[in-house]
């Protein structure tokens, strides 16, 4: 394949990552809520939850409600997380616990970014290289980006939440093509999922590259 005229990145997993763990997040904030659980059960509780849980998608849903419908669909999550765990009774509040941790994921502070990503990405960009994304994620990400630096790599966002579809679907791959006025043939798309990413991408005709993480 020549140089590709557009390359896409997955965004969780691939560009950033959690710098510990979920559950360790959830135990933290819950201890300043009066709440001792152990980070481990969390964490295996929150991966269960995520995988049982449907798709991050709202289709025909109005633009200005998604964010509702994005901060519902995590806060179902987060309480059947502590549900399991055992401890949900013990929250006076736990709307109030769950919105500090929402927002909490907005910003830098959970996140570390790889290694070599900017460096990989500016050298693209001087390629002239055309750069996306294409993430199962929120509109959060849009606070995320910015808080590690990473925006100014990026012609293109496009997440499940707001396309109405989520990946691998061949829906969230051809909207984000159709920003770039690119042939799937001219593009690749790099992830760290089997099936979202490495097997969504080439379904549409795009290069995929599968990658893994060891943080």
């Amino acid at each position: 394949m020549k140089q590709p005229k557009v390359i896409f990145l997955d965004a969780v997993g691939t560009l950033f990552g959690v710098r510990t763990t979920v559950g360790q997040i959830y135990a933290d904030l819950a201890q300043r809520y009066g709440i001792e659980v152990s980070s481990d059960i969390l964490e295996r509780e929150f991966i269960q939850a995520f995988s049982d849980s449907p798709p991050l998608v709202f289709p025909g849903i109005n633009s200005q409600e998604i964010p509702e419908q994005e901060f519902n669909w995590w806060l179902t999550i987060a309480q059947r997380v502590f549900q399991q765990a055992g401890v949900f009774d013990k929250f006076i509040d736990f709307r109030d616990f769950f919105e500090e941790l929402y927002i909490y994921f907005a910003s830098d502070e959970p996140w570390i970014v790889y290694p070599e990503v900017k460096t990989t990405l500016h050298n693209w960009q001087q390629q002239g290289v055309q750069l996306g994304i294409i993430s199962n994620f929120d509109s959060r990400l849009y606070f995320v980006l910015p808080a590690l630096g990473l925006d100014k790599y990026f012609q293109s966002v496009t997440i499940s939440s707001q396309a109405g579809a989520a990946k691998p679907s061949q829906e969230i791959f051809l909207q984000a093509l159709k920003k770039h006025n690119c042939q799937p043939q001219e593009a690749c798309h790099i992830g760290d999922s089997r099936k979202e990413d490495f097997e969504g991408a080439t379904a549409v005709g795009l290069k995929g590259v599968l990658i893994q993480r060891s943080l």
